[in-house]
């Protein structure tokens, strides 16, 4: 026989069932079970506005900047004719855009260059062709090689991650932005002669060099510690029971687990190779004339800046907006792949 305080429980116990969750308990939406991680993350990804609206900025400026050619052909014109000179008005008798914000118009949709009264429109173009696809090579590259250094050292330790360790300190010791301009001349002119002109695909080759060199330590630290984790886990045991080689263990069981990480990353050095693409044109060691690029623009701006502040504009927004959109997409892949972000 049921007694009073039994039936008295009961109910309230019906009644915290019922009760709903306070507000803020659980601020965590549920994800769907049965998808895989990389489902769940592209639904919590699509869900960050700021990340989509950053991806849609990123894509732009890479179609864009493949398409130039494309373009200039529909524009009616190229990056290197001189329609200054060759147009009489468009400079004046100190070489300077007459019409209003740098020249411009219908025919010159940015205006056009002081002095020698390029198309700015086709030079940001092609400039951005250049900057991005060279950053892009080396980017590449800076991340296999600190993947590859960081997971062999991180997985085998001992002696061979003392010395890839050290090697790597010793670069980082390299004070970055001077070795880039100390060796770009050096590495141009063992293949050049003097008396003869650099080929801009020599050029485009050593600038990637140069970058690579000193830039994938940071990624190789980052991959060793999460190495250095991951290689105590019980799946990692469990492939060496099994007689696993050190080859398959890194390419299968690792690698998979060290994507967020590497993904991460990439998305934040891309950005950061670009602008030392533009610094080592900006700075006269990189790309030269008559090749576009993004830092020979800033440098060509900041020569004249004072008698026509208006070409500085564009190519300077054009780089603030790829930078940020790309810093922007790197957080929120980050948290995409998080599955405690609150985003």
């Amino acid at each position: 026989m049921t007694s009073p305080a039994q039936i008295e429980g009961a109910e309230t116990a019906v009644v915290l069932e019922a009760e709903p969750a306070p507000a803020g308990a659980d601020k965590q939406t549920k994800e769907p079970a049965g998808l895989s991680p990389g489902q769940l993350m592209w639904r919590r990804f699509k869900r960050d506005k700021t990340g989509v609206v950053s991806a849609f900025v990123i894509i732009f400026f890479f179609v864009i900047a493949l398409l130039a050619p494309v373009i200039s052909k529909l524009y009616g014109k190229d990056p290197y004719t001189l329609y200054g000179q060759e147009t009489y008005g468009l400079l004046d008798e100190f070489s300077i855009p007459t019409g209003a914000f740098g020249g411009v118009s219908a025919e010159h949709w940015f205006g056009i260059e002081p002095i020698l009264g390029r198309d700015v429109f086709m030079q940001l173009l092609y400039g951005m062709r250049t900057s991005i696809y060279t950053a892009l090579a080396a980017t590449i590259i800076m991340v296999i090689v600190g993947v590859v250094i960081g997971m062999v050292g991180g997985y085998y330790g001992g002696k061979v991650d003392y010395a890839l360790g050290r090697f790597t300190d010793f670069l980082l010791g390299f004070p970055s932005q001077l070795f880039f301009i100390a060796s770009m001349p050096v590495i141009t002119a063992a293949f050049v002669r003097p008396d003869e002109e650099t080929p801009t695909a020599l050029r485009a080759v050593a600038i990637v060099v140069v970058l690579s060199l000193l830039g994938w330590m940071g990624l190789s630290r980052l991959i060793r510690a999460a190495t250095l984790s991951l290689r105590e886990r019980e799946f990692v045991e469990a492939a060496k029971i099994a007689g696993a080689s050190p080859w398959r263990i890194i390419r299968k069981e690792l690698l998979p687990n060290l994507v967020t990480p590497i993904l991460v990353q990439a998305t934040l050095m891309l950005p950061a190779t670009i602008l030392s693409v533009a610094f080592l044109s900006y700075v006269g060691v990189g790309y030269v004339e008559p090749t576009p690029d993004w830092g020979r623009m800033f440098a060509t701006g900041g020569s004249i800046y004072e008698q026509d502040p208006a070409y500085m504009f564009f190519p300077g927004v054009a780089m603030v907006l790829f930078v940020v959109a790309f810093n922007l997409l790197g957080d929120s892949v980050r948290d995409a792949f998080d599955p405690k972000s609150g985003r």
